[in-house]
């Protein structure tokens, strides 16, 4: 189950810009990958951390460093040393607790979001949240991600066939598809929500049990998270799309609004999801009342029926001997008819007022 506040202990009286890791533990080493590509060439490889200062960054091929993995703080350390990236920064990339953010500095811009997947080994269907985190350079782009990004492949393999406009393009259009990857799994988790919400409700018509109620709990949990996911990336999108820094070019800005729109649509749906859940939430304690006071309201009328019968029976169970009654010969039989004729009466009265 997704935490809601990952523990900040590690970092209690550090500096500001100390490199502390703040999350789980998802890979043992670090990856680094080198997709160098310009209009007419491609290449990938893995790259050592002692290679990284090495590299020509300002040469007239795109370079995309792909790191896999948050742990090897040192290997972190050296990116942020080779592309001088402020500390600030660095340290936010490994709080992955982060919230979606855009920065803005001289020669690059830092992004970060939320990605999104279903953990297909949890029984519970539990989706999976991990921080993406983007440093966007002229002719660079370092992306660092919790464990292995498969979610990227389908990028990857354009660029290799030459499919991409980002072979053309300049990083920004790169940056585009990375985040439009991470979008279009809003919608699938969506997707999934909403079909497991549909199911929910028409178990709430035909029978609700406990388990609905467990359900409902999972499902506004996950929403929920999904909410703080995707809201915060809003305004990422907005500041991309009003060119606050150069290195987002015209070309580039109509991909982003139309980005923009996709975000706003996984915002709307994810309100109506909330809605949704909150009225079955109601509708559930609503049936449980109801329930309830079906429940109460037999017992009532029996407890009310008993009510005569009870001092009938208190009477003549008083053992006092000058009854003249109790030595007739049918007063026994006399009195169960009286009580039974009681019971009878009461049973039509409360029938003819539909109390039951």
């Amino acid at each position: 189950m997704q935490k809601i506040v990952k523990s900040r202990s590690k970092k209690r009286g550090l500096p500001p810009g100390s490199l502390v890791h703040i999350g789980e533990k998802k890979r043992e080493t670090a990856i680094i990958s080198l997709i160098e590509y310009s209009e007419n060439s491609f290449e990938k490889r893995q790259l050592m951390p002692d290679e990284l200062p090495g590299l020509n960054y300002n040469s007239e091929t795109t370079k995309w460093l792909n790191v896999e993995g948050l742990n090897e703080i040192d290997v972190l350390a050296k990116i942020g040393e080779v592309l001088d990236i402020h500390p600030l920064v660095m340290e936010d990339i490994l709080n992955t607790d982060q919230r979606p953010k855009i920065e803005v500095y001289d020669n690059y811009m830092y992004i970060s979001a939320k990605m999104l997947s279903f953990d297909n080994e949890d029984e519970d269907n539990e989706f999976i949240i991990e921080q993406v985190s983007f440093i966007l350079g002229s002719n660079y782009i370092v992306s660092f991600s919790e464990r292995d990004t498969e979610v990227f492949e389908p990028v990857m393999k354009r660029l290799e066939q030459g499919l991409s406009r980002a072979r053309k393009l300049n990083t920004d259009y790169l940056v585009y598809c990375l985040l439009d990857i991470i979008v279009d799994d809003y919608f699938d988790i969506l997707e999934n929500l909403s079909e497991t919400i549909e199911t929910a409700e028409d178990e709430m018509v035909s029978h609700t049990t406990e388990k609905t109620l467990l359900t409902i709990n999972k499902l506004k949990r996950q929403v929920l998270f999904l909410h703080k996911a995707v809201w915060p990336l809003r305004d990422v999108l907005s500041s991309l799309e009003r060119g606050e820094s150069s290195l987002i070019k015209e070309s580039t800005d109509i991909y982003i609004r139309d980005l923009y729109d996709h975000v706003i649509q996984v915002m709307d749906t994810t309100e109506t999801l909330r809605d949704i859940l909150s009225g079955m939430m109601d509708v559930y304690l609503s049936s449980a009342s109801n329930r309830m006071n079906e429940i109460m309201k037999v017992l009532t009328i029996i407890s009310t029926v008993f009510i005569p019968l009870s001092f009938i029976v208190g009477v003549y169970g008083m053992n006092i001997q000058n009854m003249p009654e109790l030595n007739w010969y049918w007063m026994y039989p006399v009195l169960w008819l009286v009580m039974i004729l009681i019971a009878l009466t009461m049973l039509l009265y409360f029938k003819k007022k539909k109390w039951w």
